[in-house]
């Protein structure tokens, strides 16, 4: 390659030095690879490249490997004092991502078109001669890439992209179990005392007044699991009651309008409902006395408490879910039974 600048239209660098805002000092005369003129060093680098992708494959499957075979239990594995896991998995997915990196450069610098270019300063806006010239250099550098004409490096490459996406694949198993049917229930059970919040006491119906709202969750909080009913405690417990946290409002009963099969939900005016947004699961209680709307203030979602939770406004898509309610024998409000529906913001599994 000659030491004048080739420009796009042909001319040399000389040629149009009059019209360049400084001189043009010219380059030194362009230096061949040894890839561009050796065709032995050519095959050699591209065999380098393509090991180097094979490497990130065999580390990406190794990471696999690791990951199923380790013991990370109660006595974990260990290498040298450290978790074997641990460290299997940070040299593997290392090792991959390295590998293709240096893969990539080795191809850039010793196999792809080495080419001295000038292009002065232009518009922001290119001319349609520009862009139509921008595509044909996207191509051109597409065809002296070589992608096209070395399948092996090609193919070692779509290789080794394709198994480096296996790691986080197979890491999505350290999010945590599914939660299969957890979300489709709370803590509320037939019978279980509606209490008001914080302290905890139970309530009567003559104990609220038409226009009030309370805060309330289960009394006292129970869960079954294979060795049958027990009672929370701890964290355990306050995840419970977040769940399983309502508010009651009482109204005129003639203000309800039930839907079918809920007409006997509510006890003398008083209904009951999810304290979570179904939008997103922020905890509301901004009520409206005279229309009976109650509002999320995140984002300003807005249920109809006498039209059975009804969406009037805002973001959310479904209705608050409703807890039915009845009167034990103490005078005490209790519920019929847990939320006929999934309480919070949608999710993938929920119809």
């Amino acid at each position: 390659m000659s030491s004048e600048i080739e420009l796009r239209d042909g001319e040399t660098s000389l040629e149009k030095a009059a019209e360049e805002p400084i001189a043009n000092p010219g380059l030194p005369e362009h230096k061949w690879r040894p890839t561009d003129v050796d065709p032995k060093a050519e095959k050699r680098a591209e065999r380098q490249v393509a090991t180097l992708f094979l490497i990130s494959m065999a580390a990406s499957v190794a990471f696999v490997v690791a990951y199923l075979t380790i013991d990370v239990g109660d006595n974990p594995d260990t290498f040298g004092g450290l978790g074997a896991s641990t460290l299997a998995l940070g040299l593997a997915l290392g090792t991959a991502l390295l590998a293709i990196g240096i893969g990539v450069i080795h191809w850039a610098r010793k196999l792809m078109g080495d080419h001295e270019i000038v292009e002065m300063r232009h518009p922001a806006r290119s001319s349609d001669e520009d862009r139509e010239y921008a595509v044909n250099e996207l191509l051109t550098g597409i065809e002296e890439s070589g992608i096209g004409r070395r399948p092996l490096v090609r193919n070692t490459l779509l290789g080794a992209l394709g198994l480096v996406g296996l790691p986080f694949i197979i890491g999505l198993g350290d999010l945590g179990p599914l939660p299969g049917r957890k979300l489709y229930h709370t803590v509320w059970k037939p019978g279980m005392r509606v209490t008001r919040d914080v302290v905890g006491t139970p309530i009567k119906v003559s104990d609220l007044e038409i226009g009030d709202l309370v805060n309330a969750e289960p009394e006292i909080v129970f869960a079954v699991n294979e060795e049958g009913e027990h009672e929370l405690h701890g964290v355990e417990l306050q995840v419970a009651k977040s769940k399983a946290a309502v508010i009651l409002v009482r109204m005129e009963p003639h203000e309800i309008t039930a839907a079918k099969g809920r007409e006997n939900w509510s006890v003398d005016g008083i209904i009951c409902y999810s304290k979570i947004c179904t939008h997103v699961g922020c905890p509301i209680s901004l009520n409206e006395r005279k229309s009976h709307h109650l509002l999320c203030p995140c984002h300003q979602s807005t249920f109809d408490l006498a039209d059975n939770g009804r969406v009037i406004f805002g973001p959310a898509a479904r209705a608050l879910p409703q807890l039915p309610l009845m009167v034990d024998d103490e005078g005490y409000l209790v519920a019929q039974d847990d939320f006929d529906q999934p309480v919070g913001p949608s999710f993938w599994e929920r119809g």
